[in-house]
């Protein structure tokens, strides 16, 4: 209360203030008006009577005058009416007026002086009445008399004021009431609204911190619409999510020094970074945006989306820790609405901790370097798919002049920093570690490819594979997701390029640099906290609640998450199931695989025609044995939040990942983390490169279509004992080896590989 009276008495104070103010304007504002209402009266009066007077006061006839001034000087307000001579002897007065003159009528004087008319207010002790309780205020307004063209005496009219007095008293009464009803009405109601819309919020959000505090995670409580409300909301919320952050961070430190274990967190990486990199900002070149701006239906409505993306997870962490530098392709259409002069934003919204410089591409440009040449040529080659590479002139020359301008955008950026730390992504950006070195051989360079790199024999068939690897050697480490990779890379560089390979280090030496190579598997976060539903009767209703949501009937279902892309295998996915429910029909109406498809690069007539195959194949199975309230397979063709797809996997009793080649695959990774529950199956290609680490799952040849139909049979028939034990060491993995340790442990080897070049020129 008394906070509320703190900001509501202010308030009080001004409006009976201005409340005051504006009945004291009331008041002389009507005085004013009704004096000079009176005065012009009297003046009309006066010039009506002049000529009678005159014409009387020519014929020498006082007694005439006696009974003009007796005529007229009864009428209202009019207290009577006098004549004088210019000697100022009293010719004429209304009975009972004297009293009231001046001794001196000064009216009277100054209107035969100036020959004009001339008035005056005068109080009870102005006038030559007796001071008594009788004594009013009046007006005086003196007229000039003339005779033959001269002035000959006055005519002064006197008017009782003490009306004008009274009707000012009311009108200062009126005023004072109004001020007070209306100051105590907007008192009360601005203390219901202070009340309503600020102190009552604000204690609910003074209950809710402090519930905090004993460390119960409550949700915020409703906040009234307006915008510092919203803003305080929008702070306290997330300095609660910080401090629950941080007692969670701590709880699991402090676990990890009681077991003596070296778990990887957030928290971990960001102290690492910042001892390694003492306070230097780290640079991130990467094709996609971690944030993207785009304009929403007809009414163009702007709003921010995070892209589904295995790089932005695993990277945004290093930038958030050092304060660094993420420059990247602007391809939303609202993203030129967002930046700074400079193509800058900070990010992410909720707490800017990093800057996002965006990098502009025409449509032509981004059909010749990203559709073309990135994705018609390096994919489809280092994937090894079944589908031919192309490679277009004009594509490649897209593909150098986009990187010269990453690589440009990057040293703009790094200009001013000494010793700079960039970290290319992907095969997107293959020559812009040898242009940003050519400029800044101080830069310390690494760059990870995300996907696999083939046997020798088969890069070979790109026609710039000489000038693509020197792009590469231009970094100082290059990180591929397993061995193999690197190998592979090895040996082609033996065959393209005269270069010293260093098989016994991992590393090739040419033009005095040395580039090392290494393997570092890429994984996600791993989830500390639990969800909800991990009791298994709350994972049937998540499933049960999913299938209600698709209107189907399943006892069990299975899940893939894609891409859609001829990679991953969802064709022959599709047949394994077909093969499947024709060897096992009592699974038939009991189990439900659900295809999540993200559309990808439908501009490339082969992802147009591949999304088009993949979900003919689906129609046809389900056309095969579907019912009315059941069908094999479920095809979601679209986008799904990170949200709607961990419910999939929560629910699931298997997830496919069944890719023809894949360079890590994080769904497998992120299936594994979300399986709180210790439940489900796994089924994982040996094609992709988490088969490597996760040799828990069913591994399996996503060509054998009569494998993959055994290993989902054996999934759903998997004793829960085994699931269980299998799904424990796949999780102790993924914890274990988090995206934490992947990019603490690349950026350690990067910081060491400089300090021991400084360490040889110094020697």
């Amino acid at each position: 209360m008394r906070t509320t009276l703190k900001i509501v008495l202010p308030l009080i104070v001004s409006v009976a203030s201005v409340s005051l103010l504006f009945a004291g304007y009331q008041v002389r504002n009507e005085r004013r008006i009704l004096r000079n209402d009176l005065a012009r009266r009297a003046e009309i009066l006066a010039e009506s009577l002049q000529e009678s007077v005159e014409h009387e006061l020519g014929r020498g006839q006082e007694r005439s005058l006696h009974r003009l001034v007796e005529r007229y000087g009864q009428r209202q307000h009019l207290q009577g009416i006098a004549i004088y001579d210019t000697a100022a002897h009293l010719l004429a007065l209304t009975p009972g007026l004297e009293p009231d003159l001046p001794l001196h009528p000064t009216a009277a004087t100054k209107a035969m002086h100036d020959d004009k008319g001339a008035g005056e207010f005068l109080r009870p002790e102005e006038t030559s009445a007796p001071q008594t309780s009788d004594a009013v205020p009046v007006h005086v307004y003196a007229l000039p008399l003339h005779r033959d063209n001269e002035v000959a005496g006055a005519l002064v009219l006197v008017h009782d004021t003490s009306y004008i007095e009274i009707q000012v008293s009311h009108t200062l009464r009126d005023a004072l009431l109004d001020a007070l009803v209306q100051t105590l009405l907007i008192s009360a109601l601005a203390l219901l609204l202070v009340r309503w819309t600020f102190t009552g919020p604000l204690t609910r959000t003074f209950k809710w911190v402090r519930t905090l505090r004993t460390g119960q995670l409550n949700p915020p409580p409703a906040l009234l619409q307006g915008e510092i409300m919203e803003q305080l909301h929008h702070e306290v919320t997330h300095l609660a999510r910080d401090l629950h952050s941080a007692r969670a961070a701590a709880e699991t430190e402090a676990r990890l020094r009681d077991s003596n274990a070296s778990l990887w967190t957030a928290e971990r990486l960001r102290v690492s970074l910042r001892d390694r990199l003492q306070d230097q900002p780290l640079f991130v070149v990467s094709n996609r945006e971690p944030y993207m701006h785009v304009f929403d239906g007809k009414d163009k409505t702007m709003r921010m989306i995070v892209p589904a993306s295995g790089v932005v997870t695993a990277l945004e962490p290093l930038l958030l820790a050092c304060n660094g530098t993420w420059v990247a392709n602007g391809s939303g259409n609202a993203d030129r609405e967002m930046v700074d002069a400079h193509d800058r934003l900070r990010v992410p919204p909720d707490r800017p901790s990093y800057t996002l410089r965006r990098v502009w591409l025409s449509d032509e440009e981004d059909k010749g370097y990203y559709d073309g040449f990135s994705n018609e040529g390096l994919w489809p080659l280092c994937h090894i798919a079944h589908t031919r590479p192309i490679f277009r002139p004009e594509d490649w020359l897209q593909y150098q002049r986009i990187n010269q301008r990453f690589a440009d955008a990057v040293l703009q950026e790094m200009a001013d920093v000494d010793s700079p730390i960039l970290l290319a992504q992907d095969y997107h950006l293959a020559l812009v570690p040898r242009m940003v070195k050519d400029v800044r051989p101080d830069a310390r360079v690494a760059i990870f490819w995300h996907i696999p790199w083939p046997n020798a024999e088969v890069f070979g068939i790109c026609p710039w594979q000489r000038e693509l690897i020197e792009g590469l050697l231009g970094a100082d480490l290059i990180g591929f997701h397993i061995q193999t990779h690197c190998n592979n890379f090895l040996e082609t560089v033996d065959r393209a390029l005269e270069a010293l390979t260093e098989w016994d280090r991992f590393a090739v030496s040419r033009q005095g640099h040395v580039t090392r190579v290494r393997p570092y598997p890429i994984s996600v976060a791993f989830p500390e906290s639990p969800t909800p539903d991990t009791d298994p009767a709350d994972i049937n209703a998540l499933r049960q609640e999913l299938s209600n949501e698709m209107d189907i009937e399943a006892a069990h279902l299975g899940v893939g998450v894609d891409r859609v892309d001829y990679t991953k295998g969802i064709p022959e996915r599709f047949r394994a199931l077909e093969r499947f429910f024709e060897l096992n029909p009592g699974y038939r109406r009991r189990f439900t695989f659900v295809q999540i498809g993200a559309p990808s690069r439908t501009d490339i007539e082969r992802y147009k025609n591949f999304l088009e195959e993949a979900s003919s194949e689906a129609e046809r199975i389900n056309g095969r044995f579907q019912t009315s309230r059941w069908k094999p397979i479920v095809f979601r063709r679209k986008h799904h939040s990170h949200e709607e797809i961990s419910r999939f996997y929560r629910a699931a009793s298997l997830c496919m990942v069944t890719s023809l080649h894949d360079g890590m695959n994080l769904v497998a990774k992120e299936f594994v983390a979300s399986r709180e529950d210790e439940r489900g199956v796994l089924i994982l290609s040996t094609f992709a490169g988490a088969a490597h680490e996760l040799t828990d799952a069913l591994l399996v040849n996503p060509y054998d279509i009569s494998q993959l139909a055994r290993a989902i049979h054996r999934a759903l028939e998997m004793p829960e004992r085994e699931q269980t034990e299998r799904m424990q060491r796949m999780r102790h993995i993924v914890r274990e080896h988090n995206v934490y340790r992947w990019a603490a442990h690349l950026l350690s080897d990067l910081t060491e590989i400089r300090i021991e070049m400084a360490e040889r020129a110094e020697v």
